[in-house]
């Protein structure tokens, strides 16, 4: 029995596909299936229920896991008590963002990482901000930079990068542009342009108009804020985004602010709550303090 194994295992199980889970491991299809099957010939019992759309473990695979994922949490423990002995960090560390530029120049905070820790192998993929928590949440990423409302979500702990006060955003010509304010009443009937549901900003809007008593009329989604903007540039409905990023929008926008209440959604860096990250994310995570350290750091940093 090799240890591989137990972590393709693992992987097939909370992947529930042999092609996610090799994808998740970067190592070929064939090669996982391989390894359970001869791990599977070794017991002398089926640990896989292969016959479904999706891959389940049997009686028996539900027995093993547990053991399995008790042999991988302790050989991560003895390499990161060997690291912290030689200074070393190795490994790897998988990372989601939402498609915002929320760490400003993320491509720069991840070459000084690797800069500092370059036998660390870094991935970095996009998604809305439900589905990285998800991935935190069952072990897929090691770190997620995702954005939320008032309330940390529940299964994670997490780094608060910014916090943004949401407005409206409309084009010179539209007939709240010559308000400064208005209340988030206003908005009950209008064609509203946000991110998806998911989506912090979006969790952050509905929300304040829950407190404010009626549903928000989104009539248009995109996952990219500058869609969002430019859908709102094109006159096809208001768009509710940050202030900044309407007041630098090329198309010209207006931002408006909305009160009674204010909208309110956080950028942060968040890692599974239940369980220690690796060697390598906890590296980053230090990193990430470090760069986000000083006057423009938000106070509430948790884990």
């Amino acid at each position: 029995m090799e240890l591989r194994q137990l972590e393709y295992l693992v992987a097939v199980v909370d992947e529930a596909s042999f092609t996610r889970a090799a994808a998740r491991l970067h190592v070929a299809q064939p090669g996982v299936s391989a390894q359970i099957r001869q791990l599977e010939r070794e017991l002398g019992q089926e640990l896989l229920d292969r016959t479904g759309r999706t891959v389940r473990p049997t009686s028996v695979g539900e027995a093993v896991l547990p053991y399995a994922r008790a042999a991988l949490d302790n050989v991560a423990a003895v390499r990161h008590a060997v690291e912290q002995l030689t200074g070393l960090v190795r490994g790897r560390v998988a990372i989601g963002t939402i498609p915002s530029r929320p760490l400003g120049e993320l491509p720069g905070l991840l070459a000084a990482f690797h800069r500092a820790h370059p036998d660390v192998e870094i991935t970095l993929t996009e998604d809305r901000s439900d589905r990285l928590l998800d991935a935190v949440r069952a072990g897929r990423l090691d770190l997620a930079v995702v954005g939320v409302a008032e309330r940390r979500p529940a299964g994670v702990d997490g780094l608060v990068v910014t916090e943004q006060e949401l407005g409206a955003a409309v084009p010179p010509g539209h007939p709240l542009a010559v308000h400064a304010e208005i209340t988030l009443g206003a908005l009950r009937d209008a064609p509203l342009a946000c991110l998806p549901r998911g989506s912090g900003m979006r969790t952050a809007l509905e929300a304040a108009c829950a407190t404010a008593g009626f549903r928000p009329r989104v009539a248009f989604e995109a996952g990219d804020p500058f869609m969002v903007g430019q859908l709102a540039a094109d006159g096809l409905g208001i768009a509710i985004l940050p202030a900044a990023f309407a007041a630098a929008h090329p198309g010209g926008l207006r931002p408006v602010a909305l009160t009674s209440p204010r909208p309110r959604a956080r950028i942060e860096l968040v890692w599974r709550a239940d369980a220690p990250t690796g060697p390598a994310a906890r590296a980053f995570v230090a990193h990430a303090r470090a760069a986000f350290a000083g006057p423009g750091e938000a106070p509430d940093r948790a884990g």
